[in-house]
């Protein structure tokens, strides 16, 4: 290793700061010569906090000043909460490393009730996404989904202070901060998908950085990826940023169907599934696809394709959205 300095660009939330301790501590138990510096900056995201996230861009609202840094050389890298990245990475850059996958569900929060089902017709419930709030309606018309915004501490506060019934959080997020107990339950996949990318790291760097690339190349994923990318090619196809209700999930077929390689980190086969809904969760479409793991991409885009054919491009149309 011939490189000397380390430069990690990240948001200075607290669980931004969590994602690139994580990944600094990583490097420094591989590297233990390397030094290292944390340079803090300010999205747009992390300024406007008085408006739904769909209503001020959506996606690249808390990557762009970083990877503006990066292009101009101020920053080696940066993390991200892989779900916060537009599915198009700006020219020079690219995702170096996906990290393994933490828990990828939404997770009910409430001072009051134990399970999602257990709450009262017409609870008051908060979440900030349009994703979330499609699906939890579709299941359930009666409930109040009110916009929630801030970081992990700050809706955990609002939950008291507002008079919520329950909000709505990542698993990953809540536990990574160290509030895995305040979890009531997590949402069973029938019921809510989660976002691109939920639970999962990613590792931003220059392209022609080969140096750093290489660097970072342990901490890469490759279930983690393959799976990502049939997701992000899904997006991707339906167009879909903050603005747009999908979820869609893709994991390993179980293991007795397929032949994993625990040192490489790969699978064989995955499935993915989705939904595209209306804002009012009156409609919904959602199905599922199997295939080879090597084919990802290719199988989030069949899937996004199915779904648009069944009903979902009209969704879009609704929203102002021609494909």
């Amino acid at each position: 290793m011939s490189k000397k300095k380390l430069i990690v660009g990240t948001r200075s939330s607290q669980l931004a700061l969590w994602q690139a301790d994580f990944v600094i501590g990583e490097l420094r138990k591989r590297y233990p010569d390397l030094a290292i510096e944390k340079r803090l900056m300010t999205t747009k995201g992390d300024k406007i906090l008085n408006a739904p996230l769909a209503k001020i861009g959506g996606k690249g609202l808390f990557t762009k000043e970083l990877e503006t840094a990066m292009l101009a050389g101020e920053i080696d890298i940066a993390v991200h909460s892989l779900k916060d990245m537009p599915v198009v990475v700006p020219e020079g850059l690219v995702i170096t490393a996906v990290t393994e996958r933490a828990d990828a569900g939404d997770a009910l929060v409430s001072q009051r009730y134990g399970s999602f089902g257990a709450l009262p017709e017409g609870a008051k419930v908060g979440t900030s996404s349009l994703r979330r709030r499609a699906q939890l309606l579709h299941a359930r018309p009666d409930l109040q989904i009110v916009d929630l915004r801030g970081n992990v501490n700050t809706r955990l506060r609002k939950l008291e202070e507002e008079n919520f019934d329950g909000i709505i959080l990542a698993c990953a997020g809540l536990k990574r901060l160290g509030f895995g107990e305040r979890i009531r339950q997590v949402l069973p996949r029938s019921l809510c998908l989660p976002a691109v990318g939920q639970g999962a790291l990613a590792i931003e760097s220059r392209i022609d950085d080969r140096e750093t690339r290489e660097l970072l190349s342990f901490l890469d994923d490759g279930i983690t990826r393959a799976c990502t990318a049939a997701e992000r090619g899904f997006l991707a196809t339906v167009e879909g940023g903050c603005q747009v209700p999908v979820g869609v999930y893709a994991q390993p077929v179980n293991n007795a169907d397929i032949l994993q390689d625990a040192h490489a980190g790969k699978a064989e086969a995955i499935r993915v599934e989705a939904v595209i809904a209306s804002l009012d969760g009156r409609k919904l479409f959602r199905d599922s696809v199997e295939g080879a793991a090597d084919e990802a991409e290719n199988l989030g885009i069949s899937l996004a394709n199915k779904l648009l054919d069944m009903g979902g491009r009209e969704i879009l149309r609704s929203l102002g959205i021609e494909l």
